[in-house]
C-alpha cells in the first residue's frame, strides 16, 4: 500500500497500548504500517475551525484528535448518530427522534472533519473510515478534491430498505456510500440489504463483478466478519482468578451476559427468559444464577433511561420472587468490569447468554467461546439476530423475542452432556479462529488496495 494509512473512528485511544478487540486490531495495524489515527478525545474540546491536534506519545503512528463542541455533542453524536441512525440500523424506527438541528449538526461535523483530514492527507494515502458517525465523510472529502482510496466499515447492522424511509430525504446512504471505494459490512445478510438499497435507486446498476455502478463511479460491497484477538484472549482467560473468594462465590451454574445497556441487546426479554427458567425448572434445588454486566452508555438519550428503569424493575421483581437467604438468582451490575476479569468470568460460566434483537456481529459471543476450557466448555446460547449466528451455527440459536424458547435453551444448555458441549465448542471455536481480528484488518485493507472507484472502458464492456 503506497502512502500512509489514515484510520478515522469516533473515539481515539488514549492509552499507549489500547485494549479491546477493534481498538487493539487497528492499533496493531497502524503499529505495523505507520500512519495516523483520527478520532475525538472526550478530554479535548476545540472550536469548530481548529485543525486536528496531536495527542499522546506513540512513535509508531500519530494520534490526531478532533474536538466536539457541546452543540456538536448534542446534535451530531447524541442527535443524528444515536437518535436517528442507530435506531434505523437496529430496526427501531419507532425510537427515531427527528430534528433539523440533528441533521445539520451531523453534516457540519462531517464537513469540518473532512477539511481537517484533507489538510494532512496526501493523494497516495489510504483513508479507512469506521462506522455510522461518518457515512458522508467520503462525499465531503471528494468535494474537496481527494482522489485517493477511501474505505468504509460499518460495525452495526445495515438497515433494511423499509427502515431507510425514516431518514430525511437528504440523508441518502446510497449517495454517501458510492463515494467510497469499498464498503465493508459484517455479514452476508448485511451485504444483501445494502445491495437491495442500491437496486431501489434510479441510476444504480449491479455489475457483473458484483460491484455497484452509481453515476460515473463504482463501489465494492463485501462482508468482512470481525473477530477478536484470539490468542491474547485465550491466554488471559486461562490465568487463575486472583480473588479466591470471588471464584468460590461464583462456583456453580453461572449464566453470564455482558452487554452495553442498549435497547438493541434484548436485555428485558433475557431477564424474563431467565425468570421463566427459574419457574419451570424441575429440580428446584438447582440454583443457577444469571450474572448480567451492563455498562452504561448514552445516558442522556431518553430511550436509554427508559431501558435502565425497566431492567432495574425486572431485576428487583425477579430476585424478590425467587431469592433465598443464601442465594441471589440475578446479579445485575451496571458499570464497567475490567476486560481481564471478564475473560475469567466467561471461563467459569456454564452458559453464555447473548440474545440481542439486532447486532452487527457481537464480539461477546466470540469472547465467551474463546475463554472456554476445551476439556469442559460452557455452552453459548445465541440470538439468531446477531451477526455471529451466521457462521457460529453450533451455538444454541434462539429467537430473542420468544421467552419460552430462550428458557428452554437455558435448560438444554445447563443439562447438556460433556461430549455435545465439546463438539459445539470445537465448531464455534473454529469460526472464532477463522475471523481473528488481525486477519480481518489484513483482508479488508488488501481488498481496499485492489479496489477502484472510477469506471474504465473495461468496466463498461464487462456489463455487456
Amino acid at each position: 500500500m503506497s502512502g500512509k494509512l489514515i484510520v478515522v473512528s469516533n473515539r481515539i485511544p488514549t492509552a499507549a497500548t489500547p485494549a479491546g478487540g477493534l481498538v487493539y486490531a487497528l492499533h496493531e495495524t497502524l503499529r505495523k504500517t505507520g500512519g495516523i489515527w483520527v478520532g475525538s478525545d472526550p478530554e479535548f474540546h476545540a472550536s469548530p475551525s481548529r485543525s486536528l491536534t496531536e495527542i499522546g506519545d506513540q512513535s509508531a503512528y500519530r494520534r490526531l484528535a478532533f474536538g466536539l463542541t457541546e452543540l456538536d455533542h448534542q446534535t451530531f453524536y447524541l442527535g443524528f448518530a444515536n437518535s436517528v441512525l442507530w435506531p434505523v440500523c437496529h430496526r427501531r424506527g419507532d425510537l427515531v427522534r427527528m430534528s433539523r438541528r440533528f441533521e445539520q449538526g451531523y453534516r457540519r461535523v462531517n464537513k469540518r472533519l473532512a477539511q481537517q483530514i484533507f489538510e494532512v492527507a496526501k493523494v497516495d494515502d489510504t483513508i479507512w473510515v469506521h462506522d455510522y458517525h461518518f457515512f458522508p465523510l467520503a462525499s465531503e472529502l471528494r468535494k474537496l478534491g481527494f482522489e485517493g482510496k477511501i474505505g468504509f466499515f460499518l460495525h452495526i447492522p445495515f438497515p433494511a430498505l423499509g427502515d431507510l424511509g425514516a431518514l430525511p430525504l437528504e440523508a441518502s446512504l446510497a449517495r454517501w456510500l458510492a463515494d467510497y471505494d469499498l464498503v465493508g459490512l459484517q455479514t452476508r445478510a448485511d451485504v444483501a440489504r445494502c445491495l437491495e438499497m442500491f437496486r431501489s435507486e434510479l441510476g444504480a446498476e449491479l455489475m457483473n463483478d458484483g460491484k455497484i455502478k452509481y453515476g460515473d463511479q463504482t463501489v465494492g460491497v463485501r462482508s468482512f466478519p470481525i473477530g477478536i484477538d484470539v490468542d491474547t484472549f485465550v491466554a488471559t482467560a486461562k490465568r487463575p482468578m486472583a480473588d479466591a473468594k470471588l471464584a468460590a462465590d461464583l462456583s456453580g451454574d453461572i449464566v453470564i451476559g455482558v452487554d452495553r445497556l442498549d435497547y438493541s441487546k434484548g436485555l428485558p426479554n433475557r431477564f424474563r427468559a431467565f425468570g421463566r427458567y427459574l419457574e419451570t425448572r424441575t429440580d428446584k434445588s438447582r440454583r443457577a444464577s444469571l450474572l448480567q454486566i451492563a455498562p452504561p452508555t448514552r445516558e442522556e438519550v431518553t430511550a436509554y433511561q427508559d431501558i435502565r428503569h425497566e431492567l432495574e424493575e425486572l431485576a428487583g421483581r425477579l430476585n424478590g420472587e425467587n431469592a433465598e437467604l443464601d442465594w441471589t438468582p440475578l446479579r445485575y451490575i451496571h458499570r464497567n468490569i475490567d476486560r481481564n476479569l471478564l475473560a475469567k468470568l466467561y471461563r467459569i460460566a456454564r452458559v453464555g447468554l447473548v440474545t440481542p434483537f439486532a447486532d452487527g456481529m457481537n464480539l461477546v459471543a466470540k469472547e465467551y467461546i474463546a475463554a472456554q476450557d476445551p476439556n469442559d466448555p460452557g455452552v453459548l446460547v445465541l440470538s439468531r439476530m446477531a451477526g455471529a449466528a451466521e457462521d457460529m451455527t453450533q451455538a444454541l440459536l434462539v429467537n430473542p423475542y420468544d421467552i419460552e424458547e430462550m428458557s428452554e435453551a437455558l435448560t438444554q444448555a445447563l443439562n447438556m452432556p460433556l461430549q455435545e458441549r465439546q463438539d459445539r465448542y470445537e465448531a464455534c471455536m473454529a469460526q472464532v479462529k477463522a475471523t481473528d481480528v488481525g486477519r480481518w484488518s489484513e483482508n479488508y485493507l488488501s481488498a481496499l488496495k485492489d479496489s477502484r472507484r472510477k469506471l474504465s472502458w473495461d468496466s463498461f464492456s464487462s456489463t455487456g
